[in-house]
């Protein structure tokens, strides 16, 4: 285990390699140029705005899950409507990037006509960062809520058992002038993947984050993941998570109450997740051009509101990550030896190139 705070040196790769490379890997698993443009561009986005838990990295896992057969890496989702406002996705048990892709395009498509569009999706797998699904309703001109559920992580408040998931809630909104509202949150004190990612990379973790298998705190990531994460705000974030099993797994007739299986699980089980959907056009109630000074007028409030003692900035749900892919586009995608050793072990597997390292 590595010192807590030593920091691993870093190489850094170009968003376009890391984009290339990961489609290689991808199509070398035999899943078709057109999905693993798709996919690659999903963990890319993710590495750019530094979720790093959800990016590139998630390669070697999904992988193993598509050579024991608990993925389907040639599936495609498919699309029925059930009325001109809803639909659902089957993911039939591919990639959860293909699925959320093809749900968020038809509730954006419907909301165009009608204001508003529902999608649930079935039968899916991990769709990497909940924000890249928000960022395509951003780029289209709508708002969008974006829930999932996950393998289970969290306890029920009051329990001690792993039941509930650690699944984002995420929503957005188009701005004007300013940056959009982009909110993409777990209900645990801290991402699952980042006590994955400190294991990665030798680190240790905050005490407040996990309990380990006999419940007690703990910095030791590999026994935390044999414990449970801890949902931030107690019960409400226990509340939350819930509430994304509801509508994610309930509603869609996918897994859930903790039956989802976990992208690192060692079974051919298929994951089996739920998602949901929903665009919604901004000017509904106003007009467009209201809407977007508002949201402005909104940034405005909330950045230059006054600052707590040592805070020398405020920042806008979303905004540190959008200054983060500024500067990655920039500077290059940063990973440690580790990390590039398991992609290039990957690449290896399928007579690939490695991935291209800055020096």
């Amino acid at each position: 285990m590595a010192q807590e705070g030593a920091e691993a040196q870093k190489v850094h790769v170009k968003p376009a390699d890391a984009q290339s490379f990961v489609e290689e890997v991808l199509q070398g698993n035999g899943v078709s140029p057109e999905n693993a443009a798709i996919v690659a561009k999903c963990l890319v986005a993710a590495d750019l705005r530094g979720i790093d838990t959800h990016g590139v990295n998630r390669i070697p896992s999904y992988m193993t899950r598509v050579r024991q057969g608990a993925l389907d890496a040639k599936a495609s989702p498919t699309w029925k409507e059930i009325t001109p406002v809803v639909g659902q996705v089957d993911a039939h048990n591919g990639f959860g990037f293909l699925a959320a892709d093809l749900g968020m395009g038809k509730a954006i498509e419907m909301a165009r006509t009608y204001g508003i569009g529902m999608v649930s999706v079935k039968h899916s797998n991990h769709f990497g960062m909940s924000a890249w699904i928000v960022q395509k309703a951003i780029d289209a001109g709508m708002m969008s809520l974006v829930f999932t559920n996950s393998s289970p992580a969290l306890p029920a408040w009051g329990g001690k058992s792993k039941l509930m998931g650690v699944s984002p809630i995420a929503c957005g909104a188009p701005g004007g002038k300013e940056k959009p509202f982009i909110l993409d949150m777990a209900p645990s004190v801290a991402a699952r993947g980042k006590i994955y990612k400190a294991k990665r990379r030798g680190e240790k973790i905050p005490t407040d984050w996990a309990l380990d298998g006999e419940g007690r705190q703990t910095d030791d990531p590999a026994k935390a993941l044999e414990g449970v994460m801890l949902p931030m705000g107690g019960p409400k974030g226990s509340g939350l998570s819930i509430m994304m099993d509801v509508f994610s797994g309930v509603l869609s007739g996918s897994a859930f109450a903790g039956h989802v299986t976990g992208p690192y699980d060692p079974s051919n089980k298929p994951a089996d997740v739920g998602h949901f959907f929903v665009a919604i056009k901004p000017d509904l109630f106003v007009s467009l051009d209201d809407f977007r000074e508002r949201m402005d007028y909104l940034y405005k409030r909330v950045v230059d509101s006054d600052k707590a003692a040592g805070v020398d900035r405020v920042f806008f749900p979303g905004e540190i990550e959008q200054i983060t892919e500024e500067t990655r586009r920039k500077t290059g995608i940063p990973y440690v030896e580790a990390e590039v050793n398991a992609l290039d072990e990957e690449a290896d597997k399928v007579g690939k190139p490695r991935l291209k390292v800055d020096a």
